[in-house]
């Protein structure tokens, strides 16, 4: 296979016009007629991914998070970024990013996290996108638990179907709460703080939360929330993703190899202090 049939391929499933109007996505360096034989899926395109592509001899990256979001002058090794985008073409190795793309797509990134979490049956987008006339797309999802539970229980199956990372969970409400509709983002969710409130859900899991839109939020003491690390509510979807790839490229016929990064590119790698554990 080409770089460019893998990408097409791709493509196919998480349609890069999904994206933001604010996104980076697709081919970030490689070049489209070379062979690709391993994939390796990470979050992050960070040195530690780089690291382990050349271990593994990858010979294309996607990541979920782009490395050049914002627009750039120079990608002199001099910087960061400027050292990754020169060790992935001398390597050969490409870089690709599936970031809105993936998110809004059905199933994405949220109903991963929402099958990691516990969620049962049919799921519909927190915010829907307007321009699917199907109403399936969107960013978040919301979803129904098999057997109501509490707050409590819930927050704890949550941490039990992430990833784990330094800060963990953080949940802010009434533990014994009952719980039976959930709604989930992937990544930063405060902004759809209001869409939450709005559907009527029991408790709202995603990331990121600042402090004083959720301060704000917890008072009303109608929906709780559970606030995850970014990087532990995305990974579900890496997964699924390469598998997606392996399905729209043939299958077994494909001839191409995929693999989950598991290593732990959170932005935060300790917490230290004193934990208030409620009674």
């Amino acid at each position: 296979m080409t770089l460019h049939e893998v990408t097409a391929a791709f493509e196919s499933v998480y349609d890069p016009a999904w994206a933001a109007s604010w996104d980076a996505v697709g081919l970030v360096c490689g070049d489209p007629g070379q062979p690709v034989r391993r994939v390796l899926f990470a979050v992050d395109p960070v040195a530690e991914v780089v690291d382990e592509a050349a271990r593994w001899g990858a010979d294309l990256v996607i990541t979920h998070h782009p490395l050049l979001l914002r627009g750039v002058t120079s990608v002199a090794a001099t910087t960061p970024k400027g050292r990754l985008v020169h060790r992935l073409i001398s390597s050969g190795t490409a870089l690709y990013t599936a970031h809105t793309n993936a998110d809004t797509a059905a199933p994405g990134v949220s109903d991963a996290l929402a099958a990691a979490v516990g969620l049962d049956g049919p799921l519909r987008p927190l915010d829907p996108d307007p321009a699917d006339p199907e109403g399936r797309r969107g960013i978040g999802r919301i979803g129904e638990l098999a057997e109501p539970t509490t707050v409590r229980d819930f927050a704890a199956r949550a941490a039990r179907g992430l990833p784990a990372t330094a800060t963990g969970l953080r949940v802010a409400g009434d533990l014994d709460r009952p719980v039976r509709t959930v709604a989930v983002s992937g990544g930063a969710g405060d902004s759809l703080l209001g869409a939450a409130r709005a559907a009527g859900v029991d408790v709202f899991l995603t990331a990121d939360l600042r402090h004083h839109p959720a301060s704000e939020f917890a008072e009303h003491g109608d929906v709780a929330l559970v606030d995850a690390a970014h990087w532990a509510t995305e990974w579900p979807w890496l997964a699924e993703g390469a598998a997606r790839l392996v399905d729209a490229l043939g299958g077994k016929r494909a001839n191409v190899e995929t693999r989950v990064s598991t290593i732990v590119t959170d932005a935060w790698e300790q917490s230290f202090g004193a934990t208030v554990t409620p009674a």
